[in-house]
C-alpha cells in the first residue's frame, strides 16, 4: 500500500520531470525531436545493411524484424543501464528533498517508454509498406510489453539499489548488457541460426530474447508467443519487481549519505 500511495502522491511530479527530459534532450538540437525517429531508422538500416549485403543473410520482412528487436533492446538497455548511477546523477535532488527512489525509475520508464511509442508507430508503418498480414495474434504484443515493462522495473530498482554502493557496477553492467545484445537476436533468428538445444536455453533464459522473438512473432508472423513462458516470466518480473521495492525501501535512507 505504501508503493501505490507513493505512485499516487509523486504521479505528478513525475510526468512533469519525464516531459522536462524529453525536452531537454532535444533543446539544443537542430532535428529536434526527429531524432526520436530517424535514430532507431538509421540504426535498423545499418544492421539490416551488414545482414543482406555483407553477410548475405536476412529473411521474410528482415527490415521490421531488426526494427522490433532494436525498438525492444533500446528501452531495456537505456533503462537498466541508466539506472545503476541514477540515485548519484540526481543527488541535487534526492539530497535536499525526499522522493521514493523508484520514482526516478519510473520517470525513466517514461521517457523511454514515450520514444519506444514512436518506434512502434513506425513499425506498424513499415508493416502497412511491406503488406504484412495483421490477423488477431498482433493483441498479443499487449501482455508481452506488460512482462517486459515488470522486468525492467524489477532489475533496473535492483541496479539503482546496488549502483549506489558498488562504483564499478555500471562498467560491470555495460559488459553484462553487450554480450546479452549480442545473445538476443536482435538482427538475427536464434531458433534458425543456433543449434539445438542452445537456440531454446538462449531464448526461454534470456528475457530479453524471449520479448523480442515474441513481439515478433504476434506482429509479423502471425503466432503465438510462449504462452506458459511469458507467464513464468510475467511472474519473475512481478517478484523481482515487489522485492526490488522493499530493498529500496529498507536502505533508502542511507542512499544521500553514501552519495
Amino acid at each position: 500500500m505504501r508503493f501505490f500511495n507513493d505512485i499516487k502522491k509523486y504521479w505528478s511530479y513525475t510526468v512533469r520531470s519525464a516531459k522536462a527530459e524529453l525536452k531537454s534532450e532535444v533543446a539544443s538540437s537542430y532535428l529536434s525531436w526527429l531524432w526520436w525517429i530517424l535514430d532507431p531508422l538509421l540504426f535498423m538500416m545499418v544492421y539490416t545493411f551488414i545482414a543482406v549485403i555483407v553477410f548475405e543473410k536476412g529473411g521474410k520482412y528482415f527490415p521490421i524484424f531488426v526494427f522490433i528487436g532494436l525498438t525492444m533492446w533500446n528501452f531495456f538497455n537505456t533503462v537498466i543501464l541508466g539506472s545503476v548511477k541514477i540515485v548519484k546523477n540526481n543527488s541535487a535532488t534526492v539530497s535536499k528533498v525526499y522522493i521514493p527512489k523508484f520514482i526516478l525509475v519510473i520517470k525513466r520508464m517514461m521517457v523511454n517508454g514515450f520514444k519506444m511509442a514512436i518506434s512502434f508507430i513506425l513499425v506498424f508503418i513499415l508493416m502497412g509498406i511491406y503488406r504484412v498480414p495483421v490477423s488477431y495474434h498482433i493483441l498479443y504484443i499487449f501482455p508481452v510489453l506488460v512482462v517486459m515493462m515488470l522486468v525492467t522495473f524489477g532489475v533496473s530498482n535492483l541496479m539503482l539499489h546496488f549502483g549506489v554502493f558498488v562504483e564499478d557496477l555500471r562498467n560491470v553492467m555495460t559488459v553484462v548488457m553487450r554480450l546479452c545484445f549480442y545473445m538476443s537476436g536482435i538482427f538475427y533468428s536464434i531458433s534458425e541460426r543456433v543449434p539445438e538445444p542452445y537456440n531454446r536455453i538462449m531464448q526461454q533464459l534470456n528475457p530479453a530474447a524471449f520479448l523480442i522473438d515474441s513481439a515478433r512473432q504476434s506482429l509479423i508472423y502471425s503466432g503465438t508467443p510462449a504462452r506458459k513462458v511469458l507467464l513464468v516470466w510475467g511472474v519473475v518480473g512481478l517478484i523481482l519487481s515487489v522485492l526490488s521495492i522493499k530493498v529500496v525501501y529498507k536502505y533508502e535512507n542511507s542512499y544521500v549519505k553514501v552519495i
